[in-house]
């Protein structure tokens, strides 16, 4: 049977529509964003799947020849309630050595799974075994800077608002209330992407990183100034 795909839209004015209404087994939908756990409830509940299983893919995101085949030959379909993907992360199609991003449940039992949004993304879970994909998908960042921009302020955001409230206690999260992430996340990014041997992709990744972390630090500081001074 052939598989099918399902494209959820969220309001593009490009050609997407266009180009994925041109392939006979795709599945047209639209929802208004709100938020990604929302989004992938609806997505995954009511948009007419009825496979066993789901591989939830974001936009930016693609399945290569290699994961494809070991989906097919080796994933224990009927037996695994999940797999877990690594990824391969690339800038307008520069890659990176690494990330500081795990790998993701990505492939899941569409019955069984859990969906949740601990802070500006959906987290997938699954309870039964779990199958380890060796190859990666591929995470090819393409979005305009401002659009980037704007998408962080509102996700750390959120991020804000489950830090400042006391609820999150690793050692990230106190360097984070302290202030001290930028710096850190900036070197580490780097370094894990490949440092000068992968030249602007591992810079641009490692101002990324450092910027989002940037903007939530400030966030941070301002909402312990102004607690200061309602005191």
């Amino acid at each position: 049977m052939q598989a099918q795909r399902v494209v959820l839209d969220s309001g593009s004015t490009d050609q997407t529509e266009t180009i994925a209404k041109s392939f006979q087994n795709v599945v047209w939908c639209e929802r208004t964003f709100d938020t990604h756990g929302a989004q992938w409830e609806y997505g995954i509940r009511q948009t007419g799947i009825t496979s066993e299983y789901v591989l939830a893919l974001d936009a930016d995101m693609q399945v290569t020849a290699e994961f494809l085949q070991e989906l097919e030959n080796d994933f224990p379909f009927g037996q695994a309630a999940g797999g877990i993907t690594p990824f391969e992360y690339r800038y307008h199609g520069s890659a990176l050595a690494g990330s500081l991003c795990p790998p993701q449940l990505r492939l899941f039992r569409r019955n069984e799974v859990s969906i949740s949004q601990p802070d500006h993304t959906q987290r997938f879970s699954v309870d039964g075994e779990i199958y380890r994909f060796r190859n990666r998908l591929t995470h090819d960042d393409r979005k305009p800077v401002d659009r980037w921009v704007a998408s962080q302020v509102s996700y750390q955001l959120l991020i804000e608002q489950g830090l400042s409230n006391g609820r999150r206690r690793r050692l990230r999260d106190h360097l984070r209330r302290a202030g001290l992430m930028p710096p850190i996340v900036g070197a580490l990014a780097y370094l894990k992407a490949g440092g000068p041997f992968r030249g602007a992709a591992a810079a641009r990744y490692a101002y990324e990183r450092m910027t989002s972390e940037s903007i939530l630090a400030v966030l941070l500081m301002d909402a312990k100034l102004q607690r200061k001074s309602e005191q």
